[in-house]
């Protein structure tokens, strides 16, 4: 009987998830398998952004997971990139829980939970602006007012105090994420053609996909990093 009402609310759990993620175009896109997208914390999180954003109308193109060179040889990795006639939105998903705490301006931001234990993550604004810096390089066009920052925090977490200057830079919640791009689109003056969009979109999709020994390269890199702070 146990056993029953396990699996019974493990398909109460499952199923849903599954039937979303059946409907969307995601594993097309980024390759990644339902269990290694609804099992992996950070794969769920770009992926619930995902779906809200295919459902936006007007001709757009979505990319996930781009791994671009950067000048020191090195690579970036960028959650998730859309491309539409207002501009290229590049978001950066952050699937934490408890209270957030940043500042535009501060390196590291803080994340404090229930037990009250504070744990400490590197600015996302800064993170991302890195990400558009090595996009630009690729795409060809140094707009400033062309790419828009997104950074998206998970429904579980409460964003306590967060304090942004920057036009073009969004720290939300996911649950908030279609009003804003929404108001976004409609406010924003339309600067790439339905074949500029179709352009970049086809030139960037070398960086989609990336093998297993690309995204280990990625790994190691961020390891030494965090290693030489020290």
């Amino acid at each position: 009987m146990l056993i029953f009402y396990f699996l019974l609310a493990l398909g109460v759990i499952v199923l849903p998830r599954y039937i979303r993620y059946k409907g969307s175009t995601y594993k097309i896109t980024s390759g990644n398998s339902f269990f290694k997208t609804v099992f992996d914390k950070g794969n769920y999180g770009e992926f619930l952004t995902f779906n809200k954003l295919e459902k936006l109308n007007g001709h757009h193109k979505l990319m996930t997971n781009l791994y671009i060179p950067k000048e020191d040889g090195s690579t970036t990795e960028i959650d998730l990139v859309m491309i539409s006639e207002t501009g290229i939105y590049v978001f950066e998903s952050k699937n934490y829980s408890g209270w957030i705490f940043g500042d535009e301006k501060q390196k590291n931001w803080t994340q404090t939970l229930q037990n009250k234990q504070k744990n400490k993550f590197f600015n996302p604004i800064w993170q991302n602006k890195g990400h558009i810096g090595a996009l630009k390089s690729e795409v060809g066009i140094d707009d400033v007012d062309l790419y828009k920052s997104y950074i998206i925090f998970s429904e579980r977490c409460t964003l306590k105090k967060v304090n942004v200057e920057s036009k073009n830079v969004k720290v939300i919640k996911r649950d908030s994420l279609l009003n804003h791009i929404k108001r976004d689109l409609l406010e924003s003056t339309k600067v790439l053609s339905i074949e500029q969009i179709d352009g970049i979109y086809e030139n960037l999709g070398k960086y989609c996909l990336a093998d297993d020994r690309l995204k280990q390269g990625h790994i190691d890199e961020i390891k030494l990093k965090k290693v030489n702070k020290f």
